[in-house]
């Protein structure tokens, strides 16, 4: 009954998400729900939190954070924005995916138009992500009767709609991206780009006045206007209308570029947005003596400098703003610290040190970045697998390379596009220290920069290991979740009073507060010995293996 049509068969296909994106962050917000009233059992602890709250408003408006669901809607209706990510990346791969494959010129060959093709993989993109949000929505009316919120079941769906909704934009700008692009990944790589940006975008307006003007140019502001989970606050009919709206433009604009394009092929940019193109001749094009074909190390560097440019923007420009917004708020974080001694505390808690230093704030959003890194070492370890997938490896290994020369040459190209992202980010934020005037202890900010390089590490060896046994959108897939439980148990663990050796089970913990406290040395090395052993592994396992088995 699965393959009877395109739409089920799509539908099949993303079963495990609905159940672990919908599930998973369902039971997120299930358990959020759940204990915060253990964060405003007391008229101090309430307005603790209030305060807090109001130190941290560029990420959202604290409205009625100190019931359940305006603290929810505060701090985790922001991050559950990162459900995106599986729209983005089925809508980047719907069609474009399939064209890589070559399975498209199969199923197009097939009594059925092009457009009743994607309009039944966009239909059924959109089924998964109403199912995911049913799950979310369930979940949080269940948290809201335990911890006696004052949201009923239409609040609750009404949240889950809100982001469905948010999620789609998302799914639909990457199969527009993809109708101008060569391959799924370009695509995805530019929407997730956006994704960062739209959320940057957002935060301008809290933090520098009379800039709302610009904020409403992401979709994040529109999200943000609804907040079904505060009665008194409730959902933003236009504002739904707005995402609603966008989704189904965007979509449809992608799905007439698609029926009016070959198979295969991409659709030409205007001129004046084309990069500049030169002739060249075959002997040029195969380019015998560049630099990039003296190794394969130097040819594995040459594949990743594109996206390594991208992501090192994206990381170090990410770091080098969280300062700036720092620099906006140290005044009124010191005012609130000095009217509210027990606020020191709670800091201190969430930033892992003393609240009276810039680093305080800033350690809290340094966690991300390396979140971000790792984000970068999966997508280009999927790239190992890729090449083997594709046919790309058997040429090589004709040559007389040793396999585990040619494992450890690709992947010496990924340390070192990683380094360089650390090393960048670490001039970045040393800039922006300098030139804002915020005081850091430059020997954390190396601490805190560079000891990240080893995360990235080991995400890279443990993607090359399990490349060994798995297809590679398994091993990204699974690579990702992992990523995500390890979000989850840093960024929720400690509120939801999980014991120590559960977060010790997310490598982010090992990372810990070096902005604050230096480089945790033993944990830094340990990290690096478990990526040298995943290595050692997968280059064993892949010396021994038949290749494209």
């Amino acid at each position: 009954m699965w393959f009877k049509n395109i739409f089920v068969k799509t539908l099949r296909d993303s079963r495990i998400a609905i159940f672990g994106w919908g599930g998973g962050l369902g039971l997120m917000m299930y358990a959020v729900l759940v204990a915060v009233a253990s964060l405003t059992s007391t008229p101090e602890a309430r307005q603790t939190l209030i305060s807090l709250a109001q130190s941290y408003a560029f990420l959202a408006e604290p409205v009625r954070v100190d019931t359940p669901g305006g603290y929810a809607t505060w701090k985790y209706g922001f991050t559950i924005l990162i459900m995106a990510i599986w729209p983005l990346l089925v809508g980047s791969r719907m069609l474009r995916g399939e064209e890589d494959r070559g399975s498209l010129d199969v199923l197009l060959s097939l009594p059925r138009g092009r457009t009743q093709v994607a309009l039944q993989k966009l239909a059924a993109m959109w089924t998964a992500l109403l199912a995911m949000g049913a799950l979310i929505g369930l979940f949080t009316y269940a948290g809201g009767i335990k911890a006696q919120a004052n949201y009923g079941l239409v609040g609750a769906m009404l949240f889950s709609l809100n982001l469905v909704l948010f999620c789609g934009i998302f799914g639909g700008i990457a199969l527009l991206i993809s109708q101008f692009t060569q391959r799924a990944g370009t695509a995805a790589g530019a929407t997730g780009g956006l994704l960062f940006f739209f959320i940057m975008l957002d935060m301008l307006h809290r933090v520098i006045s009379g800039t709302e003007w610009i904020s409403r140019l992401s979709p994040v502001y529109y999200y943000n206007l609804s907040k079904p989970l505060i009665p008194s606050y409730g959902a933003n009919p236009g504002a739904l209308f707005v995402l609603f709206a966008l989704a189904t433009i965007i979509s449809g604009i992608a799905i007439w570029l698609f029926d009016h394009r070959d198979v295969g092929d991409a659709i030409m940019l205007p001129r004046w947005l084309r990069l500049p193109e030169r002739q060249m001749t075959p002997d040029q094009a195969l380019a015998p003596h560049s630099w990039s074909m003296r190794s394969i190390y130097l040819r594995g560097l040459a594949k990743v400098i594109a996206p390594t440019v991208w992501w090192t923007i994206g990381i170090a420009g990410f770091a080098g703003w969280m300062i700036i917004i720092v620099k906006q708020t140290e005044s009124k974080l010191a005012e609130l610290l000095q009217s509210t001694p027990t606020l020191a505390n709670l800091i201190g808690n969430v930033g892992g040190g003393n609240a009276e230093t810039n680093a305080t704030m800033l350690s809290f959003f340094f966690i991300i970045l390396p979140l971000l890194l790792m984000a970068f070492a999966i997508a280009q370890a999927s790239r190992w697998g890729a090449d083997e997938e594709n046919g790309l490896q058997e040429l090589l290994l004709a040559t007389p390379q040793p396999r585990w020369i040619v494992l450890l040459a690709r992947y010496g190209a990924l340390a070192t596009a990683t380094v360089f992202i650390g090393v960048l980010t670490l001039v970045a934020t040393a800039l922006a220290a300098s030139s804002s005037g915020i005081a850091l202890n430059g020997g954390n900010l190396v601490a805190a920069t560079l000891s990240m390089i080893p995360l990235g590490a080991l995400v890279a060896s443990l993607g090359y290991l399990l490349s060994g046994w798995l297809r590679t959108a398994i091993d990204t897939g699974i690579l990702s979740f992992l990523l995500v439980a390890w979000f989850f148990i840093t960024f929720v663990g400690p509120e939801l009073s999980f014991p120590t050796l559960a977060l010790r089970l997310s490598a982010l913990y090992y990372y810990g507060t070096p902005l604050l406290n230096g480089l945790p040395l033993v944990n830094t090395l340990g990290i690096l010995v478990v990526a040298i052993v995943a290595l050692v592994l997968a280059t064993v396992r892949f010396a021994q293996r038949d290749i494209g088995r």
